[in-house]
């Protein structure tokens, strides 16, 4: 990996190795005649607690790996300052998030496409979610085999709890399905992970990794991004900080801008790209006035919902140092077993209410109950939920402060603004506690530890979820795609009204979608790659959407139909 620029421009300057980052430098450098840069200010990712998927809680949670950001107090959390980790090293967030492959509904992509942003319905996108994907079950008209992201159930949810939360949702009124990135979303099943044989396949993994030795692309870790240079309203180059040396790249075509949802607006404000207000507050010139810049930030908030196993088949056994060294060190040895997988083997999508069209509800199931840190929640035996609303009316921002790179900007999401919002959260609670009474859950269920059956009212639930919701770590939407006079971005990805620059990553959806946000990031990235090659895109594909009948006028499911 080559640490110092040995010419003087670059056909492409990419800014972050983070999930789209490592899409677009494999894909652009696929062509032997263009020549790459791919900046990262983290380093490497050879870490035992990034490559094995147990082992999650840690990277997110350590400075080295990632960017420790909080959120200003947010009013309607009771103030308090939500963590918001931000990958920092090769493979950006994708070498610490929860490796959890959620494509999205078909219908948050049409609502992009209603939004503005022409060409990113579901129609469009659908071959590029296939393009990326190697699924280890077989080939049908969502799925593929072959692409570089490998997609699995990790170790086929061998433990009994997993199949009992999906045949509770079954007996709460609500179908099972078999592939949720498929024909049908709604329903319980299991969940699919980015693992391959035992090992986390982050981005830099399944795309970086395997063209580090053509010698037409660049990689620079330890690079502190300062700002884009603009001239005459165009990108000419970047300029960066490698140790105590300041340095500029020239671009002879395109900057690609893929620092995620917290740094991609905060590089547009510090390179005068942004809120003229903002930039003249933090002391920046304003170089061009672009409102929607930092602004219509979205996340996904969740909680955890608790119940005490009377059986001793949970997680909980294993989380002392002696059970955490043996599953280590089988592992090491073999890559498998419990450090195989992230344990997230079944979930749910359903939908809050009537009237409602798709899922707006997640589950993760966790046969444990525990913390993100990965410490017990309690002494005992335990499993919980992770649920919360994915389609937030909410809206925040991301603004710099000053003109220092290193100064973290002020972030505030502005969680449960929305009465909306706090409605489907109070359902997320009531509806939890309805699947979790069902027969199939008689032999395992305990005590509910949180909420707590004490909580019950809407003021009681409204009162918990303020002080318990935790971010999901899905930011996004902060320089969001299409046409109006917030956008940020055009639907070809070029930021408006300067040429040769782009966004391209999570910042640019225009709505986040149902679901964890790895997968669309890298569909948006290798969409992207071939917009900037100006090459025929992927023909669009026409597979079936299901819905429910009755939709319309009923919470639960009965029949799936075709749209």
């Amino acid at each position: 990996m080559n640490h110092s620029v040995d010419q003087e421009d670059f056909d492409y300057v990419i800014v972050g190795a983070g999930s789209a980052g490592c899409v677009l430098a494999n894909r652009l450098s696929e062509d032997p005649e263009t020549q790459v840069l791919l900046l990262e200010y983290g380093g490497s990712d050879r870490s035992i607690f990034i490559q094995m998927p147990t082992a999650l809680s840690i990277p997110m949670n350590t400075e080295r790996f990632a960017w420790q950001f909080h959120s200003e107090p947010e009013p309607g959390l009771n103030n308090r300052r939500m963590h918001c980790p931000r990958g920092k090293v090769l493979g950006g967030s994708s070498s610490i998030n929860g490796m959890v492959y959620v494509r999205g509904h078909a219908h948050d992509f049409d609502e992009w496409a209603e939004a503005g942003a022409n060409g990113w319905d579901y129609r469009h996108c659908l071959p590029y979610f296939r393009k990326a994907d190697d699924w280890k079950y077989g080939a049908d008209d969502y799925r593929n085999q072959g692409g570089p992201l490998a997609v699995n159930n990790g170790n086929e949810m061998a433990n009994p709890l997993y199949k009992a939360f999906i045949e509770a949702g079954v007996q709460a009124g609500y179908g099972e399905t078999e592939d949720y990135n498929g024909y049908l979303q709604e329903g319980f099943g299991p969940m699919h992970m980015t693992v391959k044989n035992g090992v986390r396949w982050s981005a830099a993994n399944a795309y970086l990794k395997p063209a580090l030795d053509r010698p037409n692309l660049k990689v620079i870790t330890g690079a502190l991004t300062q700002r884009v240079r603009l001239q005459d309203k165009r990108a000419t180059g970047i300029e960066y900080r490698l140790g105590s040396q300041d340095q500029f790249v020239q671009v002879r075509q395109e900057v690609i801008v893929c620092a995620g949802s917290i740094g991609s607006p905060q590089l547009l404000q510090l390179s005068g790209i942004g809120p003229g207000q903002v930039l003249q507050d933090a002391g920046i010139e304003v170089l061009h006035d672009l409102p929607g810049v930092g602004m219509n930030l979205q996340d996904h908030l969740e909680f955890y919902f608790q119940f005490r196993c009377q059986h001793p088949v949970t997680l909980n056994s294993r989380l002392d140092p002696w059970s955490k060294f043996k599953i280590g060190l089988q592992w090491i040895l073999f890559k498998t077993g419990l450090g195989a997988t992230n344990h997230f083997e079944s979930c749910a999508f359903i939908r809050s209410g009537p009237a409602v069209k798709w899922p707006d509800i997640q589950y993760h199931f966790l046969p444990a109950a525990m913390r993100y840190d990965g410490r017990a929640a309690f002494k005992g035996h335990g499993f919980q939920m992770h649920v919360g609303h994915n389609k937030p009316l909410s809206r925040g921002h991301v603004r710099v402060k000053s003109d220092d790179p290193l100064d973290k900007p002020s972030i505030l999401f502005n969680y449960l603004e929305h009465e909306h919002d706090r409605h489907v959260f109070r359902q997320c609670v009531r509806l939890t506690r309805e699947i979790m009474a069902q027969p199939a859950m008689d032999i395992y269920r305990g005590d509910e530890i949180q909420p707590g059956a004490s909580v019950q009212g809407d003021d009681e639930i409204d009162a918990w979820i303020r002080q318990n919701t935790e971010s999901a770590y899905h930011p996004s939407c902060s320089c969001k795609m299409g046409t109006d006079d917030m956008a940020v971005v055009d639907p070809e990805t070029r930021v408006h009204g300067i040429g040769g620059l782009r966004v391209i990553d999570s910042s640019i959806f225009p709505v986040i979608p149902n679901g964890n946000l790895n997968a669309p990031t890298i569909m948006v990235a290798e969409r992207g790659a071939d917009l900037i090659k100006n090459r025929g895109m992927l023909d669009p594909l026409d597979a079936a959407v299901g819905l429910v009948e009755g939709w319309e006028h009923y919470q639960r499911q009965t029949i799936v139909k075709e749209s």
